[in-house]
């Protein structure tokens, strides 16, 4: 009855946000209709004299362009450089979902309530997402977090489905329902550049700090209310030896722990793929 009663609870939310899931993934990008571009006059004066042998031709169609400004060219060849080296993917390592994390040196434009829904999805959902909740749940059964699990096959799907849900709740609240509510942007925008410590820094300061849709810079709720609702959640599907209110801010801080291993990851894996994965 018991395992019936946790299956009843991840069914009942995984049926919850099962509408959401299927909203998120019909939004349709804008289309924009680029205006006609204006066709240049072709009339000529018939009054305009033809040159003469005395009076040479106009050689302004001959004359060579000017060179560009050296420095604006080093300039331009600098931010390309800047944005290549923090170019993100949409996985690191091809196992883990990176989808929330922004390039150096890119503005995007606010994620409207829709669009952070469908970020969402696309964390959770992505067959990456499957494989790292494989990977975590592998390690956990290897070092018996949850004796209570047993081991085998079967403590596997229990730390599996578990990890699952705490994943999938923990991804809703703080990238899609938490950010829709405060008005914040869920995404990671990756610094790029700079000395190791200032970035590293910079890193673990977005576990608190974020920008909001408008523009500024909040405290970040979303990560750290998100987060407490995730733990808070467990409660219903963990074993009564891994629930209470000290087991809950215990889950608390191992959560905002991976979400500042989780930004170094971010910062970092630009650099990471540039000098071990450098594609020609």
């Amino acid at each position: 009855m018991l395992e019936i009663r946790k299956a009843g609870v991840i069914l009942l939310f995984g049926l919850g946000i099962s509408p959401v899931i299927a909203w998120s993934q019909t939004a349709v990008p804008n289309q924009f209709s680029a205006p006609a571009p204006l066709q240049p006059s072709t009339s000529l004066s018939d009054s305009a004299p033809e040159p003469t042998a005395a009076e040479p031709a106009s050689n302004s169609e001959n004359a060579a362009a000017p060179d560009p400004d050296p420095a604006y060219l080093k300039k331009y060849q600098k931010k390309k450089e800047d944005r290549v080296e923090g170019e993100q993917t949409k996985r690191m390592m091809w196992v883990v979902p990176n989808f929330a994390a922004v390039s150096a040196n890119t503005e995007l434009p606010p994620l409207t309530a829709r669009g952070k829904f469908s970020l969402a999805v696309h964390d959770t959902m992505d067959y990456s997402g499957f494989t790292w909740t494989a990977i975590i749940s592998g390690q956990a059964l290897a070092m018996r977090s949850d004796p209570e699990f047993g081991h085998g096959i079967k403590a596997y799907g229990r730390y599996y489905w578990r990890a699952f849900a705490d994943g999938l709740s923990g991804t809703f609240f703080t990238e899609a329902i938490v950010p829709a509510i405060t008005r914040e942007d869920p995404r990671y925008y990756t610094m790029g550049h700079g000395g190791f410590f200032r970035r590293m820094g910079y890193a673990l300061s977005r576990t608190v700090v974020t920008k909001t849709d408008s523009g500024g810079t909040t405290f970040n709720i979303s990560e750290v209310v998100g987060n407490a609702l995730e733990a808070g959640l467990s409660n219903a599907y963990y074993p009564p030896e891994e629930r209470g209110l000290r087991q809950t801010g215990r889950n608390l801080a191992t959560q905002m722990e991976s979400a500042a291993v989780n930004n170094i990851a971010k910062e970092f894996w630009p650099d990471i793929r540039n000098k071990f994965f450098r594609r020609k």
